[in-house]
This record gives C-alpha cells, sequence and structure tokens, in this order.
C-alpha cells in the first residue's frame, strides 16, 4: 500500500459516523518492547462517536506523528467503508468504532497500560488502543510494511465485526464454561476468524478502491506469521505449546487470512464450524 494510495484514501478521513464497539478482551500471547507475553489485537464494544483520540505518557502531552495517525485513521475509515456496504447488503446497521492512539502509556477505564501490551480494547470505555511505536515493532519481528500495520488494524475491526454479530458475547458465554484448555481453543477460532474478516476487509477495499500493490499480500501474510502463537513461543526461546495457543499459530493466522482475501466472503470465515463442529 504505497503513499499514493495512501493520498487517495484520505478523503475518508471525513467520512466518519456515529457507532460503537463491542470488544470481548479474551487475552493472549504478544511479545513486545517487555520481552514478555501481552495482550495480541485485543478483541472489542460500546456506543461512542467514530473519533480519532491520542493520549500520551500520564502528565505530557501526546505525539503522534502526522504519518502513522493519518494512515490509521485512513484505514479505519476505510474499514467502516467496508464493512458499512456489507452490513447493508444483508439488511442490516454497520456502528463504527473508536480509536485511540497513544504513546507509551496509557489510561483507559482498565488501568494503566503500557505499550508493552500491544493493541488492546478496554470494554469499560469501548475504545481500541494502538500504541503509536507499534508500526516499529512490527518491523522488529520481521513483518514491514504499511500493509503489515493495516492487517493488524483490520484484525481489531474484525472483532468488532464479531460483536456486532453477537459472536463474541456466545463465545466468551462459553468460555466461562469450559476448561482451560478447551477456553483457549475457542480464543484460537475467534481470534482467527478475525484474521478472516480482516481478509475479506481487503478483499472489498482492493476490489472497490484498488488500494493494493505488489508485495502488499506479502506484508500481510508476514504479520500475521510474525503473530502467531507459535512464532512468538520461539522468539521466546520456548517450546512450542499447542494447548497454550489463544491465537493461532502461524501457519493458522495466514491460512486464514488468505481465505478471507480470496473469497471476501463473510460465510467463508465460520473457523467455529471448520475447527470444531461448533454452530453459534
Amino acid at each position: 500500500m504505497g503513499r499514493g494510495n495512501l493520498i487517495a484514501l484520505l478523503p475518508l478521513l471525513f467520512r466518519f459516523k456515529s457507532g460503537w464497539l463491542i470488544l470481548l478482551v479474551l487475552g493472549g500471547l504478544w511479545f513486545f518492547k517487555s520481552g514478555g507475553f501481552g495482550n495480541l489485537f485485543g478483541p472489542q464494544h460500546a456506543d461512542t462517536a467514530a473519533t480519532g483520540e491520542t493520549a500520551g505518557k500520564p502528565g505530557a502531552p501526546a505525539g503522534p506523528t502526522d504519518e502513522v495517525a493519518d494512515f490509521v485513521s485512513v484505514i479505519l475509515a476505510d474499514t467502516e467503508d467496508t464493512w458499512g456496504s456489507l452490513f447493508k447488503a444483508a439488511g442490516s446497521g454497520y456502528r463504527a468504532p473508536t480509536l485511540v492512539l497513544y504513546d507509551d502509556r496509557v489510561m483507559s477505564a482498565c488501568g494503566l497500560n503500557s505499550a508493552a501490551v500491544g493493541p488492546f480494547y478496554c470494554p469499560g470505555d469501548a475504545k481500541v488502543y494502538l500504541d503509536l511505536d507499534f508500526l516499529g515493532e512490527l518491523r522488529k519481528m520481521g513483518a514491514p510494511g504499511d500493509f503489515a500495520f493495516a492487517y493488524v488494524i483490520a484484525h481489531e475491526i474484525g472483532h468488532h465485526v464479531q460483536n456486532l454479530l453477537g459472536t463474541s458475547a456466545k463465545v466468551q458465554q462459553m468460555r466461562m464454561r469450559a476448561d482451560k484448555a478447551t477456553g483457549n481453543r475457542l480464543s484460537v477460532m475467534l481470534e482467527l476468524q478475525a484474521d478472516c474478516f480482516a481478509g475479506v476487509w481487503a478483499h472489498h477495499a482492493q476490489r472497490q478502491r484498488q488500494i493494493l500493490e505488489p508485495g502488499d499480500l506479502e506484508e500481510g501474510l508476514r504479520a500475521a506469521t510474525a503473530v502467531g502463537d507459535d512464532t512468538i513461543m520461539r522468539r521466546m526461546g520456548r517450546g512450542v505449546m499447542p494447548d497454550a495457543f489463544t491465537h493461532g499459530s502461524a501457519e493458522q493466522r495466514s491460512f486464514w487470512f488468505r481465505k478471507g482475501l480470496a473469497s471476501g466472503d463473510v460465510n467463508q470465515c465460520d473457523t467455529f464450524a471448520a475447527m470444531a463442529g461448533l454452530k453459534l
């Protein structure tokens, strides 16, 4: 996704609508600056305006770069365009999320969080929080490029879509009654569906607005691989423990992202039926 395409999307910045974001925080594995496990691509909820906000260190002004802030806003607006059309075609309405960009640490209704936790959502204030240094972290993990970052944002919006569809609430109820291993598998299926939904967004954004350039698909797949649970465990110098997966392996994440991208069909993203024969 080159600068020319980014500039072409800038008018979308002025097309935000009122909306809400429901995010089910299931926890997960994520390796960031702290060198530990965090909350990878946290899932979702709310009834707020779809505005961009910024936050910085407590007591200090926020300092987002215009380039990163504009890029995130453009992608968020483009996902709204895509999902708005898909929901309308299904006879429903799409309500947009709220995004907060922050630097180093941020105070949310969930408490004080540092950038070490990665992207996250706080159900108490219904906002998605993205660390401004996250793009650099992706590069360090071997997933550079604009579209790698776009994949991350689209994944978070995928959790929003799950909640609008009622999927997240159902999974949360099932996890509350399940043992830890089963709960982890349900979490994996939810996360992989969000990856598939990210691919669905990319499919329609490309078909309607030609946002992709040569190499963008590879950037997205590298990002999906970099955040696989097995990849993260190896990076930590630990053995791979599938029962501890909460987001899926690198292969699984790449597979479901690619499936959504190829089909553009939400119905092709039923990870629950495909992996466990569940009907939600």
